[in-house]
């Protein structure tokens, strides 16, 4: 607790509001509204305010305060998602959380691929963006803190390119190819079912890339050692004990981490499904729980490693594959959260179905249209029925006007475009088929 009386003052107010919001992401009888957001986002802002003027840049030590001021801004942050304010300050919070969490894991395994730091580059560069654009609308210590973050974020990404930019280019495919193996290793290992073929499978690939050394050293046309040679041996090295020890083990947990390995098996299927479906039926804000779970069981390691109930840490095997399936895990979230759509969780339904119209239509230009205007009623009358929602041009949500009314409109727009440019190839098909002479019959 803090010590402060003013902190605990604040504290119970924030308690509060920490409650009100895990109440609305448990509500699923209705959509979430703006509204109900911004009142609360506006009660946690004041709360901020207060916290930062107590302590004026100075604090010594996290206590309970800080842990559910840190819950609020996730929860509020999810909120913002699934509102559709994806490019506002407040909903960048949660994703430079799970960067961040990303970035130690990667630099912890030293295991990253050029792709991973690209896709994380980007989304950088987006964030950034957001919180120049939005510096002077939001609170100034969530701006502030969200840009010390970004910027520890990118000095670990440079750091981890760095490591990437030493290895010479023919090198850098075989590293690209030995990451990919590895982690196709352990999603190997943690299968239902475990297959010994396919990892044998992968094994001999990594035998392949061991058989092309030459003493030992990866080399060049003229025999000259790469540069980064070293490295990329000793990354090969582990692969091949990693290969062996998955064959031993065949994906069995000792019974001392089995509660863990069941927990974050489910949180990593879990995840998995909604990485496909996510479109119809992902709510941001769960994200919460299953980022809750990940991180106290990340969090419970000591120097790196779990200890069993006599205070023994866990063998190689079980501490590899459980910071797969936490990585594997912190991965999905990431990408979640970055394919968020900027649309209310209200019109996600009717953004999904022009998505799927929109594919459909462009399917069928890709594949040469038409043979008449009869085939594109179907396409024409759904398009019709989701216009014809709109009340004074909007699409609401009972007396409410939900986040994301451009996105839909836009969409709408594509779809209907599309829809048009059919028919007019189907009509002009139609006519030049009436004016073209009918065969003469031989008589």
């Amino acid at each position: 607790m803090p010590k402060d009386e003013r902190e605990r003052q604040i504290l119970e107010r924030l308690t509060v509001i920490q409650d009100k919001l895990l109440l609305l992401k448990r509500d699923r009888t209705k959509y979430i509204r703006t509204q109900d957001v911004m009142e609360l986002q506006d009660q946690l802002v004041e709360q901020v305010r207060q916290v930062n003027e107590i302590r004026k840049g100075e604090h010594k030590g996290e206590n309970r305060l800080d842990k559910v001021l840190e819950s609020c801004l996730q929860l509020i942050s999810l909120f913002f998602m699934t509102i559709g304010r994806t490019s506002e300050v407040p909903a960048a919070y949660a994703l430079t959380s799970t960067i961040k969490r990303l970035l130690d894991h990667l630099t912890e395994a030293s295991l990253f691929s050029p792709k991973d730091l690209t896709s994380i580059s980007n989304t950088l560069g987006r964030l950034e963006s957001i919180l120049e654009q939005g510096d002077s609308a939001h609170s100034p210590y969530l701006v502030e803190l969200l840009g010390h973050r970004e910027a520890l974020c990118k000095s670990m990404l440079a750091s981890l390119r760095q490591q990437l930019d030493q290895l010479a280019e023919p090198l850098q495919v075989i590293y690209e190819r030995l990451i990919s193996v590895m982690r196709s290793m352990s999603l190997a290992n943690t299968k239902s079912k475990f297959s010994t073929t396919e990892v044998q499978k992968l094994k001999s690939k990594l035998q392949e890339i061991d058989e092309s050394m030459v003493n030992g050293k990866f080399v060049d046309a003229d025999g000259k050692e790469l540069q980064g040679s070293d490295a990329v041996s000793t990354l090969l090295g582990r692969c091949l004990l990693w290969s062996d020890i998955v064959l031993e083990r065949k994906g069995v947990i000792p019974d001392s981490f089995k509660e863990k390995y069941d927990i974050l098996i489910n949180i990593r299927n879990d995840l998995e499904k909604l990485s496909i479906t996510q479109a119809w039926s992902l709510r941001e804000t769960d994200l919460y729980d299953f980022q809750r779970q990940l991180d106290k069981i990340d969090e419970a390691r000591v120097d790196g490693n779990w200890l069993d109930q006599n205070g023994q840490p866990a063998e190689l095997y079980v501490q590899r594959t459980l910071l797969y399936l936490i990585r594997r895990s912190y991965g999905y979230i990431y990408y979640l959260m970055n394919s968020s759509e900027p649309v209310s969780e209200a019109l996600l339904p009717i953004y999904n179905q022009l998505q799927t119209l929109k594919r459909c239509l462009i399917e069928v230009k890709n594949n040469g249209g038409v043979s008449s205007v009869r085939e594109l009623y179907p396409y024409s009358m759904k398009l019709n029925s989701i216009d014809n929602m709109r009340v004074d041009g909007k699409f609401m949500a009972g007396s409410d006007i939900p986040e994301g009314q451009g996105s839909v409109s836009e969409l709408l727009a594509e779809c209907f475009d599309l829809n048009y440019d059919l028919r007019l190839a189907a009509e002009e098909l139609e006519e030049s088929e009436d004016k073209s002479p009918a065969p003469q019959t031989a008589t």
